[in-house]
């Protein structure tokens, strides 16, 4: 019979090597923000989508555009607005002349990368449109369900300071984005290098595919064999239940939320040479991957606690597996290795 040992070591390597171009490719155009471009090369690998919130000009279209070309993926960018209506997402029929038949025109949610900017200021009725796009993969329309290419990517982006005339994403809609991320502002020797970098040259317009869709649907596949400590898979379980039970939460996070963190605690190891999730992994991608689908009591919010808060406070609680002799030979000979 095959060993653990045995079974992780199939898993390929190459993840970590992927991760490292793109991630430098990345870079050459986003000033750093090493960070945040892993979290998006997590979500990416696992398959799930993702809400930038953070205030305009810090990146998020320049972002999602040189994860796109760095792939060679088709991309779309769709502005929200109140007036967006469901087929400017989807697609519509028109009538061919020509033809005298009815032909289908494919809307921007057709493409492998898709940024919704703003996507608060689209009327619940738009916004509702991306929901079967994201969940499915797959959008149905006039009775004709159509796949959409892969893999699939939905970056949505709002801003949390200006509210006013903005549509709140419902909680459902919310449960379907794999992470939530904020960019920030970069630090003073960063945004000197940006002013450098683009004084003379559009670094985005340069960038060369260092990869394609084959290679990220290989990973993906790939990712699903990692191997799954059974203490560490219980504390994974253990930090999602906490949620259902803490006075300060109303709404805690659903089994959707307990497979999102497991992909993409998976997918987090992977990128860093590991066959194999530790603890670690999880309580990295917790507060990304939770705290968004968390609603707070009323007493919760009379505390002034928000989400990020609670959350941080079950992780400390939450008594965390040790180092066992199985999980040590694992960490030993993926060190091995890596060594050159």
């Amino acid at each position: 019979m095959e060993c653990r040992e045995e079974r992780a070591s199939r898993v390929n390597f190459g993840l970590q090597e992927l991760a490292v171009r793109l991630r430098s490719n990345i870079a050459r155009v986003i000033v750093d923000k090493e960070a945040v471009i892993d979290l998006l090369l997590v979500a990416l690998l696992s398959d799930g989508h993702v809400l930038l919130e953070d205030v305009p000009g810090v990146g998020k279209t320049l972002l999602a555009k040189a994860l796109a070309r760095s792939l060679n993926l088709s991309f779309q960018r769709i502005q929200g607005t109140p007036d967006l209506l469901p087929g400017d997402l989807t697609g519509i029929f028109y009538f061919d002349q020509r033809s005298s038949t009815f032909v289908f025109r494919p809307g921007p949610l057709f493409s492998h990368v898709v940024l919704v900017d703003e996507i608060n200021r689209a009327t619940p009725r738009a916004q509702a449109a991306l929901l079967e796009a994201m969940a499915e993969r797959q959008i149905t329309i006039e009775r004709e369900t159509r796949p959409l290419p892969r893999p699939y990517l939905v970056l949505a982006t709002q801003n949390p300071v200006e509210l006013e005339g903005t549509f709140p994403l419902p909680e459902a809609q919310l449960d379907r984005f794999l992470m939530r991320l904020p960019l920030g502002y970069p630090s003073e020797e960063a945004e000197l290098a940006l002013l450098q970098r683009f004084r003379e040259a559009e670094p985005l317009e340069e960038l060369e595919p260092v990869a394609d869709a084959e290679a990220i649907l290989r990973a993906q596949r790939e990712i699903r064999r990692l191997y799954w400590q059974p203490e560490v898979e219980r504390y994974l379980l253990t930090l999602v239940r906490a949620t259902r039970n803490h006075p300060a939460i109303s709404l805690g996070v659903s089994p959707r939320g307990t497979l999102a963190l497991q992909r993409a605690s998976a997918a987090y190891a992977a990128i860093h040479g590991r066959d194999y999730v530790l603890p670690d992994d999880i309580k990295r991608l917790a507060p990304v991957v939770l705290a968004h689908r968390l609603m707070l009591t009323t007493r919760g919010r009379l505390r002034h606690q928000d989400a990020e808060q609670v959350l941080q406070e079950i992780l400390e609680n939450t008594a965390v597996p040790v180092e066992t002799p199985d999980l040590t030979a694992l960490s030993r000979r993926s060190a091995r290795s890596e060594r050159p």
